[in-house]
């Protein structure tokens, strides 16, 4: 079975330095058709206008990935870590006990695009911890490239959760299929552009979940970007 999660349906804020988009409930959105699934409980697609950012704010048992899209984000937390991320890099922080962040846009003239992922950790209270990587286009190009898994196999971050993360840059009629073990789902995201999952046409911002699906075949309509969630 495949449920949609069309863009034009998500949870919707606008300040004045942020606008965001949540696929589930967060912050002042809440609705109890879309709380998460599995152990993804959070996709936001944020735009973070130049010089705006979010001060610094506290986590805990949260492993918490941000996608950088466009433009630039300076991060720093109380382990100590600053580092100031590009489009193709990947960043995982896992909260644990407890850990406090800023995320800035540092330019004062490009805003910043990106998806904020929050995934349940398989164990709680565990020690907070970072890891940022980069990959690039061409290792996404026509292919799923882990980013993220629970051992860091096949050069993905290691993150305390069971959840297996997928990216993937589709040229037009460019495929990939992934098949799901027994008694995993499947949550595909259209970080930009458009294409087909099991036949199904999707456009940026768009997601569907699959449960009860053996495989998924996503292809690309027009440059597109993706993320596939492998789910417990």
């Amino acid at each position: 079975m495949m449920t949609p999660r069309l863009a034009g349906e998500r949870g919707h804020v606008r300040l004045d330095w942020l606008e965001s988009f949540h696929s589930f409930s967060f912050g002042g959105y809440q609705d109890p058709r879309h709380m998460g699934i599995s152990n993804l409980r959070v996709i936001n697609e944020d735009y973070i206008a130049p010089g705006g950012g979010f001060p610094t704010h506290g986590h805990e048992d949260m492993e918490i990935v941000t996608y950088l899209l466009d433009g630039s984000l300076e991060h720093k937390d109380s382990l100590g870590n600053g580092a100031i991320m590009r489009p193709g890099d990947v960043q995982r922080m896992s909260a644990g006990t407890g850990v406090r962040h800023s995320e800035f846009n540092p330019s004062q003239t490009a805003p910043t695009h990106l998806l904020q992922i929050w995934l349940l950790p398989n164990r709680r209270g565990i020690e907070p911890g970072y890891e940022q990587r980069h990959f690039s286009r061409e290792a996404r190009r026509n292919r799923l490239t882990l980013l993220v898994s629970p051992d860091g196999r096949d050069g993905s971050i290691s993150a305390q959760q069971d959840a297996l993360l997928y990216g993937a840059l589709l040229a037009d009629s460019g495929a990939v299929e992934h098949r799901l073990g027994d008694g995993r789902q499947g949550y595909v995201h259209v970080a930009r552009g458009a294409a087909r999952v099991n036949e199904q046409a999707m456009a940026a911002g768009d997601a569907v979940h699959l449960h009860g699906e053996e495989s998924v075949r996503i292809e690309g309509v027009s440059d597109a970007e993706i993320l596939l969630f492998d789910l417990p």
